[in-house]
């Protein structure tokens, strides 16, 4: 297994994704969609998740496909992001269609940015704005870092962001992830120069220091997100995707799978004030290797927290310090 040719959720044929943030505000959405509804589902491990219509993704629910799936900062405000995603969707002839009406089907899930030095003394929620902006901006090619969803990310000791990751099977199938990492634990080990993810990076992707020589670590749990502000809520919030076809309780189980990358990369994972939720995209029309699937899936989630953390920058009014000042 290798990398797309752009190491992006997007090498699964048929996507899009696309970024909008504030700066002031440090937070904003990120957008995955496609020319045509595409089946999903979802499954969620931490115990603070904070979603909109995911109910519709489960196996048994008579929804097949949906046109958009929305990953956003804000906390509650942030779910209406999707709101603006399906007012653009409208606009642009997309929906369900119901009799004589359309209705664009957007599930979404929110992290918790609220508290991380940003302007949040708005009138207007701008989450609606900030989506639809977000739909408009979707495209092949998209930033990681501080963009999108993960404009605002903490982690434990360092900037979160947005990451994404891909792989090809060796059966042609790709595998990609999207990622808003804001979690409550680490993701790099105490010194904050090797990832968690080391043993699974490939090519240098984020750094290319390798595996922490040092041996019982998970004991220490520092963290300066915590010293910054006392509120615990977090969130490491994905989405997986496939060109195989799968069905939505094959793409369940390609999210449950998934998980095992939010595991791998952050220490702890899945507390009950992280809202850990990963969605799960089939894109394409031949039948795959679902075991195979699943595990590239959590590498893939896997190596795209690293790169979300080591691709994050500076900005005025932060926090937490970037990997990159650290280990610069």
């Amino acid at each position: 297994m290798r990398p797309g040719p752009r190491n992006l959720i997007t090498d699964v044929p048929g996507l899009r994704v696309g970024n909008a943030q504030d700066d002031a505000l440090k937070s904003g959405v990120t957008v995955l969609t496609a020319d045509a509804p595409f089946t999903a589902s979802v499954h969620v491990m931490g115990g603070a998740p904070g979603t909109r219509e995911t109910d519709l993704l489960a196996p048994d629910k008579s929804v097949a496909a949906i046109d958009a799936l929305v990953l956003s900062g804000g906390s509650a405000f942030g779910l209406d992001a999707c709101s603006g995603v399906v007012a653009g969707l409208h606009a642009a002839g997309r929906g369900f269609v119901v009799g004589s009406a359309r209705v664009p089907l957007v599930p979404g899930a929110i992290l918790f940015d609220l508290l991380n030095g940003g302007a949040k003394n708005w009138s207007d929620n701008p989450y609606p704005a900030l989506g639809r902006a977000a739909l408009e901006a979707a495209g092949e090619d998209f930033c990681t870092g501080t963009s999108g969803a993960g404009t605002g990310a903490l982690t434990a000791m360092l900037k979160g962001g947005l990451g994404s990751a891909s792989l090809v099977l060796d059966d042609g199938h790709t595998v990609g992830a999207l990622v808003a990492a804001n979690p409550q634990g680490a993701v790099t080990t105490p010194g904050e120069r090797h990832f968690f993810a080391a043993p699974f990076e490939i090519d240098a992707e984020f750094g290319g220091l390798g595996p922490d020589p040092a041996t019982g670590l998970g004991r220490e749990l520092k963290s300066r997100k915590a010293q910054a502000y006392t509120a615990g809520a977090s969130t490491t919030i994905a989405i997986v995707a496939t060109s195989a076809r799968l069905n939505k309780s094959e793409c369940q189980r390609m999210a449950i799978a998934a998980h095992d990358g939010i595991g791998r990369a952050c220490v702890p994972a899945h507390s009950p004030m992280d809202g850990d939720l990963v969605f799960a995209v089939s894109q394409g029309d031949a039948p795959g290797n679902l075991p195979l699937i699943g595990h590239a899936a959590s590498l893939c989630l896997a190596r795209a927290i690293a790169r979300a953390v080591y691709a994050a920058r500076a900005a005025p009014g932060d926090l937490l310090p970037c990997w990159q000042e650290v280990n610069g």
